[in-house]
Order: structure tokens, then sequence, then C-alpha cells
């Protein structure tokens, strides 16, 4: 990797646009919803810059409108991948070669262009496939993304700029960074278009190439993210764009002698598979495979008798409800003490209760479908549960349907044990359940909520009394890897909360700032000699 003499701008957090009413982002939303609603996409595999749609076609539909056909999918071959990776381990090279500034200032470009051309396009088609409002698609596929690529270039920098403190006079000590030697295997969840394209394009940015692997349900939008980085000048082959079966895929990136890295978001289980993958095939490896993982999450909320509870009822319904809970980061489980729960009740049911749902492009709804049926399916037996469960009661919401769409009303269930099935698996869904412990078991309830399940990623605490943050803070230190004080858990911003957890919620290599991106790096250490020497003996071996 050539270092460079320019330096990368100083980066701000895109800001969030408002689609007020009369504003010239909601027409133009409007009108790109309008747009892409009345067309059926080709979506090609993308190997070595070749758009290959002769293929097996799986169609894409929407979530809130099963009728709706968005795109044609095109699905990968065994040979298609192999071809893939290939043209990855071609690229390479030549790609690695490039002076940072040149390859920063694809990203860069592709940040410019997804700011004004490819901001309505891909927040639509976010909207669209993955059944976001507008407001979660702009902090998503618009926001977020432009932040990560200006950010992570940024970063990128400040990794150049780190080099040995001290060279003795008669020596030059330096360090230089290489992108990984192999390729990176990006395997991408459906519920983040952002996520998605930085798997990719963080590793890229480092002097990678890689095997991008999108979730189906977003293909859409990430097919439009390619699109977007092949117009900023990315060359053939760094990134290839390939869909398909899962299983198919994965077996043959895992099992290839030249894997260099993985960086995944999905289920734990998932990645747990993948881990002992390369555990088996570590012996075939050119190189030990960098593993980066962003996994699951069981996230809560946890409140002090001091809490305020306009902002704990805020926090609950946005942290549980917001995209329908399909967030890794989606508050799941509270933790309410006896003294506040009838005043939080009152106010918690009709808040919930009057959540708008239905399609995205009413901006009036606040809600729209889950992904598919299979996580409708999973959702709804939480529920059923709860319904047949002595140790569980809906108190809100509850009711689905898949006629149409695959909607779940915002779901409220209060458990009569912190153990409780809802309170400790994973539902990735609109759902929250609360347990209300007695003021007087706090410190027993701390306990439980740092210890019942095995996730770590993120969490909220609300106090007023600051001796109480204190406790709860240092208490649950290892429960979460993005910690929240006063606020909803979710909504991490590039460069201000770089996101990660631990224990079962993956690596904490932290997306968004410089530790993630050390790890699509080798650094390689460098000492220069300018003296002759030309004598083997040292000092200590002379007569007395």
């Amino acid at each position: 990797m050539t270092q460079g003499k320019f330096a990368a701008p100083l980066p701000k957090n895109e800001a969030v646009l408002g689609y007020a009413p009369g504003s010239t982002e909601k027409k133009l939303i409007k009108e790109e919803l309008k747009r892409q609603s009345n067309q059926v996409v080709d979506i090609p595999l993308v190997i070595g810059g070749k758009h290959i749609l002769d293929r097996q076609i799986e169609e894409l539909h929407s979530p809130h409108s099963k009728n709706l056909t968005l795109a044609k999918v095109r699905t990968a071959t065994e040979e298609d991948v192999h071809n893939a990776i290939a043209s990855s381990l071609n690229a390479r090279k030549e790609w690695a070669n490039l002076a940072w500034e040149e390859r920063a200032a694809v990203f860069l470009k592709a940040a410019d262009l997804l700011s004004t051309k490819y901001r309505a396009k891909l927040n639509a088609a976010t909207m669209l496939g993955q059944s976001k409002t507008v407001f979660q698609a702009e902090i998503d596929a618009a926001c977020e993304l432009i932040d990560f690529f200006r950010f992570n270039v940024y970063y990128l920098q400040k990794i150049l700029e780190e080099q040995p403190m001290y060279s003795p006079f008669g020596q030059w000590n330096r360090s230089s960074v290489r992108g990984l030697e192999g390729f990176v295997f990006a395997i991408a969840p459906f519920n983040f278009t952002s996520i998605s394209l930085n798997l990719a394009c963080a590793p890229a940015l480092m002097g990678c190439s890689v095997l991008w692997k999108p979730a189906h349900t977003s293909a859409l939008s990430s097919y439009i993210g390619m699109q977007l980085l092949e117009e900023a000048g990315l060359p053939p082959g760094v990134i290839n764009f390939i869909n398909g079966d899962p299983e198919m895929i994965g077996k043959i990136a895992l099992n290839h002698k030249d894997l260099s890295g993985i960086h995944f978001t999905g289920s734990s289980a998932t990645f747990n598979h993948i881990w002992h993958q390369v555990g088996t095939n570590i012996q075939n490896y050119k190189s030990f495979p960098r593993l980066v993982g962003e996994t699951g999450g069981k996230d809560f909320i946890f409140a002090h008798p001091s809490a305020d509870i306009d902002s704990l009822v805020t926090a609950l319904v946005r942290g549980a409800f917001e995209y329908q809970g399909q967030k890794c980061s989606a508050a799941s489980r509270a933790y309410i003490p006896a003294s506040m729960w009838p005043e939080l009740k009152s106010k918690l049911i009709p808040t919930t209760q009057e959540l708008k749902m239905g399609d995205p492009s009413d901006f009036t709804n606040f809600v729209s479908a889950v992904i598919d049926q299979r996580a409708f399916n999973k959702i709804k037996s939480f529920i059923d549960h709860a319904q047949s469960s002595k140790e569980a009661e809906i108190i809100c919401g509850g009711e689905c349907d898949d006629s149409n769409g695959f909607f779940i009303r915002p779901t409220i269930i209060m458990a009569n044990s912190p153990s409780y099935k809802s309170m400790v698996e994973e539902i990735f869904g609109p759902v929250l359940t609360i347990y209300v412990y007695e003021d007087k078991k706090l410190e027993e309830t701390i306990a439980i909520c740092d210890s019942s399940t095995p996730y770590a990623l993120t969490g909220a605490i609300f106090a007023k009394d600051r001796h109480a943050i204190s406790e709860l803070t240092q208490k649950l230190e290892h429960s979460a890897g993005n910690f929240y004080i006063n606020d909803k858990p979710t909504g991490a911003v590039v460069g201000q909360q770089p996101f990660g957890g631990g224990r079962a919620s993956g690596t904490n290599d932290k997306a968004g700032s410089m530790f993630n991106l050390l790890r699509w790096v080798s650094h390689r250490t460098i000492k220069e000699n300018f003296l002759q020497i030309t004598d083997y003996r040292y000092p200590f071996m002379e007569q007395e």
C-alpha cells in the first residue's frame, strides 16, 4: 500500500433530511417510489465487472405487499462462485498497489453520488424491498452509508500515519500497511443497506478484494449500491456481487485456500458455524483468516426507580418498535421497578396502540411489515407461546396478519419470570417483553439482566440518581458493547458511537471506527540500516 502525501477530508456526519410536507426530498422520494413500484429490475451477478443475466431467477417481492414483484434476482452456480473468487484474486494485487488516495477517491465519490443522484433511488429501494419508513431508510441507506464511506477514508489515513516512535542514528524504522493477501468473504444481512455495503467496502478500501454475498431480501438495494460503486470508479473484480444459495456459496468460500477474512453480520448460530468451519479447514489456508462478526442480541432497557417515565416510554416505543424491531440493537427486554409500573403502563400501552402500521409509502405509518414468511412465523411463535403460557400475558398488540404482507402489530408481553422464553431468546421482531421487579430486589435484578442471556450487544439504563447511574454502568460493564444512559439502545452513529458487541453478539470490532479497518490490513515493519557493520564481534567479547 503506497503511502501518499495528501490529507483525507475531515468528515462530518451527513445531515438527516426531514421529508417535511412540501419539501424537495419528499417530492423526489415519492416520485422514485412510484417509479420503482412500476418496474421489475433484472439483478445480475457481477463478476469481474461483467453483469451476468443468463442464470436461474429467484423473484424478489415486497414484504408489505406480497404481490408486488420488485426484481428478478439471478442466482449463482458453483462455477460462478469459483469464477468470482478467481476474479477477486486477479484484481487484488493491482488494486492494493494503488496509492491510498486513489482507492479513497472511489469511496469519497460514492459518498457524494449517494448524497445527491442516488439518494432517492437507494432510499426508495430500501423502503420497498426492506419495508423501512422514509426516516429509517434515510438514516440507513443514505446517511449511515455516506458516513461509512467518508469516515473510513479518514480512519485509513490515521492508520497510515501510525509509525514507529524512534529510529536510532544510522537506521530508519518504518511501517507499511498492506491489504490482506487473498480475498475477503462479506456476508450481509437484510436489515441495513448501509451494513451490507460497508461489509464489502471497508475491506476493499484497505486494499483487499471481496466476494460479496448480500441477503436475498435486500438484493435490490444492494445491487443499486453495486451500481453506485461502479459509477464511482471501482475497478472490475475488486468487489464481486453474488446472490444465490448461501450454503453452497459459503461452502466454496470457506474451503478456499486463499480465504483471508470474513466480514459478517447475521445470527450467532450462523457465525458459530462459520467459525467452526474455518477451524476445521485451518490447515488448508495460506494464512489465518480474520474473522469479524456482529451477530445476535437480546438488548435491554433497565429502569431505576429514579428514571423519568416520559423519557422511558419514548425509549421503549422507539427502541423496540422502529423498523419492526428488526435491528440487532432493538430493545427486546425491559426491567421496570414495581413502584413505577402503574404509571408507566398507563402511558406505554396507549402510545403503542396508536402506532400506525402499513405501507411505508404512506408517510403517516410508524411501522411496516417484517421481512418475510420465515420471520413472520418465528415472531408469531413467540406471541402464540405467550398467549397460552401461565408465565406471561400479552398486554398490548399480538395481532398477526400475513394475507397481503407480513404484518405483526407492535406487541408487549408482561413476563412473570425474568427467565421466561421471550425475556431470554432473540426474537428480531416488534415484540417487547417486560419484567416488573420489586424495588428492594434492585441488586438481584441487575445481576439477572447481566447473566440471563448469552448476548452483549446493546443496552440502556434510565435513572436520574447519579449514584444509580454509576452503579448500573459498572455492574453492567460487560453486558453491552454499546451502552446508553437515558437513551434508547438503538441509533449508533458512525464516528460518534462505533458499533459492536461482545459475548455471543460478536467480535466487537466496532464498525464505524479505525478498529474495524485494522482487521483488514497486515502491517509490515521495515528496518533500514544506513551504516556498514563489518565485524561480527561485540564489545563484551574483548579480553580484559
